[in-house]
Order: structure tokens, then C-alpha cells, then sequence
């Protein structure tokens, strides 16, 4: 999370260079590549096809996600679900998923200090998910800020 959050405070783009980056170490290992194949999920039932045009559209994808005239909570709920929906590595897409969420909201100067209701699975072909996913961002965003506020204060 540190790196995301590093990264956004710097205003480093969502590239696939930097996403491999923190896949070595959400993954532990050495190396980490784009997958070669189609991907399979949920035991099988969803299926991420592979193009010729894949990585070019994920790529665009990553860099949609900056576009301030789309509201924070589109933006960072599409950032999630792009990387579900991409299955880009063969392992740690969820946990992926997360750091790109936390990645746009921090570049905006949102740090959520509740991530748990975010950490659900969703499914690439539910449009009504999508939807709630951007609520949930939006519910998550207001109650950090609430949070914020209430702490600053001193009872009386």
C-alpha cells in the first residue's frame, strides 16, 4: 500500500510497469508478467479472453482512470474493476485491485482508513455490481472524511 500511495503522491501514472512492480512484491517473487493466456476465475466460470489487443486496451484503460472530469468514486471503482475484469497476471489481481482503488484516491488526497467492505468478490459482466462498487467507494470516501472530522474535535 505504501507504494501505491507513494507512487500517487508523486503523480506516477497507472502504467503496467508500475502495477508489475507491485505485483513482485504482492506476489514475492522475482519477476512478474503479463499473462500469456486466457485467465480463469470463480473455478472457471469466468473466463478473461486474450488478443492480440489486450495489453493496449488495458494500458488505455489504466490511463482513463486519471480523467478529472469522471467523478473520484467512477474513477477509482473502474480502476478496481479494470484490473478484475483484465485478470492481467495469473495470480494477486484482487490485492492488485486494491492498490490501484487507494492508487487514484490518493492522487486526489483521499486515503480511506477503511478498506474491509471493499475486499468482496466481484464479477467482470455485472454491471449492477459496478454500480454498487462505486456507491461503496463514494459511502467509504464520506464516512473517512466524517471520521476525520469528528476526530479533530474535543468533546464537550
Amino acid at each position: 500500500m505504501t507504494l501505491s500511495r507513494t507512487a500517487a503522491s508523486r503523480g506516477e501514472s497507472l502504467t503496467p510497469a508500475l502495477l508489475a512492480g507491485w505485483q513482485k512484491l504482492v506476489l514475492g517473487g522475482n519477476e512478474v508478467h503479463l499473462r500469456q493466456s486466457d485467465a480463469f476465475a470463480k473455478d472457471g466460470r469466468e473466463r478473461y479472453g486474450l488478443t492480440p489487443h489486450t495489453w493496449q486496451d488495458f494500458a488505455a484503460c489504466l490511463h482513463q482512470n486519471a480523467d478529472p472530469s469522471v467523478p473520484l468514486h467512477a474513477r477509482a471503482a473502474r480502476a478496481h474493476l479494470d484490473i478484475a475484469f483484465f485478470h492481467s497476471y495469473p495470480d494477486g489481481n484482487a490485492r492488485l485491485a486494491l492498490l490501484v482503488l487507494a492508487h487514484v484516491l490518493e492522487a486526489e488526497g483521499v486515503r480511506l482508513d477503511e478498506v474491509g467492505p471493499l475486499q468482496t468478490t466481484r464479477y467482470a459482466d455485472d454491471p449492477d455490481g459496478a454500480l454498487d462498487l462505486a456507491a461503496l467507494v463514494t459511502v467509504l470516501i464520506r464516512a473517512t472524511h466524517r471520521r476525520a472530522t469528528t476526530r479533530g474535535r474535543v468533546p464537550s
